[in-house]
């Protein structure tokens, strides 16, 4: 039985805290965060405190806070022979100030009161020790079955890419509804779209599922749709991705 503690009482603390609950192998024994109010939503089955200098004894601490703190967190926890994890996607596993230093990374979107299957989700581990990687291996395996050993580089590429995939995405399907409110229509129109987008991505690369106009060089189309847009970010925006699409498949056209 893993015991292990988490930090934080945010969107991710309280969908690992869930899954951990669920699993047979894990005990959550303590759940530390400065807001008293958020750290009541684990009170039922684990110890909650807001004392950074009490802290339970555990095999690993998890510590899932915004980036900017988790140095400091991590200072109170420089003493401890358990395993301290971040699960930032950015953060080199050096800057945490510990003996025994690994990253605990699931690499997904969380959305308070949005449940989530973890049995899918990646979780992209790293440890300075063979013994402290094969912990955080077990402690993946207890809750997804799609694990990945993968270093500090590595794993800051990957969140690179998946504010491309997943933040800058959303931001476009943003404007889109924007653009659709103008008019009177309803962004469940585009639904479709968006999901045979997705699905295509699932059988075929990115760049053989790409249409539209910049990817024909449909000029006219092109020019008619920025005559349509009023906001001088949106025009930037569409005249930027459309020369990206343009100069990947510039040897096609």
């Amino acid at each position: 039985m893993l015991k292990i503690v988490i930090f934080g009482t945010g969107n991710l603390a309280k969908h690992l805290y869930t899954a951990f609950l669920k699993a047979d192998d894990v005990d959550v024994v303590q759940v530390i965060g400065r807001n008293v109010k958020e750290l009541q939503h684990f009170s039922e089955y684990s110890n909650i405190s807001n004392d950074f200098d009490a802290i339970t004894d555990a095999d690993v601490y998890v510590i899932a806070v915004k980036d900017d703190a988790i140095g400091e967190v991590s200072k109170y926890l420089s003493n401890k022979k358990g395993i301290v994890a971040h699960t930032s996607g950015a953060i080199d596993m050096n800057t945490l100030q510990s003996v025994k230093k690994g990253v605990f990374y699931p690499l997904q979107t969380f959305t308070k009161d949005k449940e989530v299957d973890f049995s899918n989700i990646p979780i992209c581990i790293e440890a300075d020790h063979e013994k402290s990687l094969n912990t955080l291996k077990s402690l993946a395996m207890s809750i997804s079955k799609n694990v990945h050993q993968i270093d500090s580089e590595q794993r800051k590429k990957l969140h690179l890419a998946a504010v491309f995939v997943n933040n800058f995405t959303n931001c476009l399907y943003s404007i889109g509804e924007e653009l659709c409110l103008e008019e009177g229509l309803s962004f469940d129109l585009l639904k479709p779209l968006i999901m045979e987008t997705a699905h295509k991505i699932q059988t075929m690369s990115p760049q053989e599922a790409q249409t539209g106009p910049a990817r024909r060089n449909d000029i006219k189309s092109m020019e008619g749709h920025l005559e349509l847009l009023n906001k001088k970010e949106h025009i930037t925006l569409y005249k930027l991705l459309s020369q990206a699409i343009k100069q990947a498949h510039e040897k096609e056209l």
